[in-house]
């Protein structure tokens, strides 16, 4: 009778976890304004699904970063991916997966803000029926169905700021850049934006946006980049960045700067 064999046991496989895909991803993104650098080759990985805040001091580089990335201004050096696709190789395919909130670019402000929506939609390729439907259910989320037919040029600052937003979000885009989303919004039209926006992101889309409040990327944002100087000086989850104190102490200990104010004496006058 013919002994059996016993099979060698196998130890099994360690699997090492998977990197977390990444949404956005910046290297050596460099950009020169005649003598003055803007962006000096700055690195960058946004993870997917996550809510992502860039802050920085005025004249930091975050606009001109968010530019770059998002295929609005031409880098001097340096490459920007979006889900794998690269902004300048594939310029289309890059940008039919972004929704961008630009600060200060001009609109077609002559147009109703439902025609500025529709043509935002159709711009993309969309059927125009679905163009309606997104576009009737964005005024009303964002409070602008009152306001659908009145020319844009006419919009409050804080009206067109949201309108602005529907025109990022009708296609249904996998990533939001935003930049300095709430400036000007009311303390209710913020809240209704940031439950879309953490929607969004709940369900595996994300959220980029600029932002010199402080108090509102840390009570809203998952992960963080203080950036100076067209340079990165910490990036991470809003705890590692934060490295036990608050975001904005962390900030000015990053960045540098007085707060002191020294002077004015003729403002501290007492009343009569």
């Amino acid at each position: 009778m013919q002994e059996s064999e016993t099979a060698p046991s196998v130890a099994p496989q360690v699997v090492p976890p998977a990197a977390p895909q990444v949404a956005l991803r910046l290297r050596g993104l460099t950009k020169r304004f005649g003598e003055t650098t803007a962006v000096d080759n700055l690195d960058l990985d946004v993870p997917r699904g996550s809510f992502y805040g860039l802050v920085g001091p005025n004249g930091a580089g975050k606009t001109t970063t968010l530019s770059m990335a998002t295929g609005l201004l031409r880098p001097d050096a340096g490459t920007a991916q979006v889900l794998g696709t690269d902004v300048w190789a594939d310029p289309v395919g890059a940008k039919s997966q972004i929704g961008i909130l630009p600060d200060g670019l001009r609109l077609f402000d002559r147009l109703t803000g439902q025609q500025l929506v529709t043509y935002a939609g159709l711009l993309r390729g969309m059927d125009r029926a679905m163009v309606a439907e997104r576009t009737g259910e964005l005024l009303a989320a964002l409070g602008l169905t009152d306001a659908a037919e009145k020319l844009v040029i006419d919009y409050s600052a804080g009206m067109t700021k949201k309108i602005t937003l529907a025109c990022a979000l009708v296609h249904a885009p996998r990533l939001l850049v935003l930049d300095e989303p709430f400036e000007a919004v009311d303390p209710v039209s913020a809240r209704t934006i940031r439950r879309i926006l953490e929607d969004f992101a709940a369900n595996g889309g994300t959220v980029v946006l600029s932002s010199h409040v402080m108090d509102l990327v840390e009570r809203i944002c998952t992960d963080v980049a203080i950036i100076a100087a067209g340079v990165v000086l910490s990036a991470g989850t809003l705890d590692d960045v934060r490295a036990g104190v608050s975001l904005e102490d962390r900030f000015l200990g990053l960045v540098g700067g007085s707060t002191d104010v020294e002077g004015l004496a003729w403002l501290r006058t007492s009343s009569d």
